[in-house]
């Protein structure tokens, strides 16, 4: 089975992005989701995971970067920019969260941004007058992120 080329997905993906507030919308959301469900994941109790590695570090032992692994193996399977790109910004999500559970309860704020996040992205989806692209192909929920930071990119 032939996978979908970068281009092919990011065209794709730009189809139901030609808005421009929509565009606005998700170049602010999508990273937000992805910072939120970073976020979530770390909040889940990861003693397993700590028993398992060992490493006693908390940036390292914990579900977000398990989750992260066959993630940032689909990005790379992309381009290479694109992982490097992902990791970085991964990386900065899981630091990011992890100051943010010092300060607030770290599964409810981040859980309450990633709706507050869906809600403007369903938004920008009515005005634009087309479905979110995943309702195709939830591979799009991982094709959003990066076709975010392209664009920041160019």
């Amino acid at each position: 089975m032939k996978t979908k080329s970068q281009k092919a997905w990011f065209d794709d993906y730009a189809d139901s992005h030609q808005h421009k507030t929509n565009q606005q919308i998700h170049y602010v959301c999508v990273p937000l989701i992805y910072f939120c469900v970073v976020g979530m994941l770390l909040s889940l109790p990861s003693t397993s995971i700590q028993a398992l590695l060992s490493l006693d570090n908390p940036l390292i032992e914990n579900w977000a970067s398990i989750v992260m692994i066959p993630v940032l193996i689909f990005y790379l399977n992309l381009s290479f920019m694109t992982f490097v790109r992902m990791f970085l910004f991964s990386a900065i999500c899981i630091l990011g969260n992890h100051h943010l559970s010092a300060i607030t309860p770290l599964f409810y704020t981040t859980f309450g941004l990633f709706v507050v996040a869906w809600i403007g992205q369903f938004y920008g989806h009515k005005l634009e007058g087309k479905k979110p692209s995943f309702f195709k192909d939830l591979q799009f929920l991982l094709i959003g992120p990066a076709w975010v930071f392209e664009k920041f990119s160019q």
